[in-house]
């Protein structure tokens, strides 16, 4: 690889909102992964297609993989299904690749000769997935590869679980004695959310999360969620003060 993986982290961890993510990702990944083709696909709360970028391939492209390719995808109903990423000769017999209905009605028309998938993340469902291609006669993806494409995957369901999560603003001395972390924890108990789903919302441990709520008790010095909530509920700008029914 022409640039160390940890660079493209660090950039995309930088990003200040979806769209520059996007960008970041988008710029960084050729030298990283050895793709002439590439691209991300975002979906909404039910799981439909709310947005594509991609790089080396045309509009038509993506235009047939939605109509006769997607449904029949072997490696994205291998990432569906497991939520890890996946290549052609992972999910397929040998040989099996290039007698799918994918390759036959799809890849083999725009030179797609080897596919990479992956899954981003949030809240317990996908919210995304990135796609690789090679083209021609370039070697077929490897064990490294999906390594490697595992690690980006955790990178960018990490930041766009930050970037999704509602910012917060505050009017008092006392929220300034929490970290942003902590304003983050505080803001999704006040939604009602167990500890459990502000793990999955931010991207921790279950754990992390009670490790979390400990400290936040003996900072604000109250003993329960309610009374943490209780305590703050009156500084919050940018909180909906309808939504506090707690989840133990």
């Amino acid at each position: 690889m022409a640039k160390s993986l940890q660079s493209l982290f660090q950039a995309i961890a930088l990003a200040r909102n979806e769209q520059e993510l996007r960008h970041r990702f988008m710029d960084g990944i050729s030298d990283n992964f050895d793709v002439q083709r590439w691209g991300i696909y975002l979906l909404d709360e039910h799981e439909n297609l709310a947005s594509v970028d991609v790089r080396g391939v045309k509009d038509v492209f993506v235009e047939r993989y939605e109509k006769v390719g997607r449904a029949v995808d072997p490696v994205l109903h291998y990432v569906l299904e497991r939520h890890a990423s996946a290549h052609e000769e992972l999910v397929l017999p040998p040989g099996g690749w290039k007698q799918c209905e994918l390759y036959k009605n799809c890849c083999s028309v725009y030179d797609h000769e080897h596919i990479m998938t992956g899954p981003i993340v949030g809240g317990g469902r996908l919210i995304g997935t990135i796609h690789f291609a090679r083209v021609g006669v370039e070697a077929a993806f490897d064990y490294q590869n999906l390594a490697d494409l595992n690690a980006l995957c955790m990178h960018m369901s990490a930041c766009l679980a930050t970037l999704k999560t509602p910012e917060i603003e505050f009017n008092s001395l006392l929220a300034n004695r929490l970290t942003p972390r902590e304003l983050q924890i505080v803001e999704l108990v006040a939604q009602g959310l167990t500890n459990a789903e502000i793990g999955a919302k931010l991207w921790i441990q279950e754990n992390s999360v009670k490790q979390a709520l400990k400290r936040l008790f003996r900072k604000l010095e109250v003993s329960n969620r309610a009374a943490m909530v209780a305590k703050l509920q009156d500084i919050f700008v940018s909180v909906d003060r309808k939504n506090f029914n707690l989840k133990k």
